[in-house]
């Protein structure tokens, strides 16, 4: 199933020469991901209470093209298990039909410790295996 988010660019996400600044391209896949963990039902925060959290252990991205003041893009994201911890995150930003960034997001789940720690088991049944 392919996930999709809509992003807006806006002045705060433009750099000096009025193109988005390359590191916001991860910060609209970071609100895509989050988007989709709200989706399936997880509350972060309660996952946080019970000493557990998501963390960024590997991002191999792509730049392809640029957006601009105004643009509207859209976020493209499938996701799958990758064993008992990681859960990964293929993305593409898409101006229009050109895609101008893909990424490939691998998250883990940790205690708060730093220890790696299986998914929760809501997340592990929903998610398809590796794509």
């Amino acid at each position: 199933m392919i996930h999709q988010f809509p992003v807006t660019v806006f002045y705060e996400d433009t750099d000096m020469a009025g193109v988005v600044y390359y590191a916001n391209y991860l910060k609209f896949i970071e609100r895509a991901r989050s988007t989709i963990v709200e989706d399936m039902g997880v509350d972060q925060r309660a996952m946080r209470e019970d000493e557990i959290v998501f963390v960024v252990t590997r991002v191999e991205a792509d730049y392809l093209g640029s957006a601009r003041l105004g643009d509207r893009l859209v976020v493209k994201s499938t996701h799958y298990g990758q064993g008992a911890v990681r859960w990964v995150f293929d993305q593409e930003v898409l101006l229009g039909e050109k895609v101008i960034f893909r990424a490939k997001v691998t998250a883990a789940c940790m205690s708060i410790a730093g220890k790696p720690t299986r998914l929760p088991a809501k997340i592990r049944a929903s998610l398809p295996k590796q794509g």
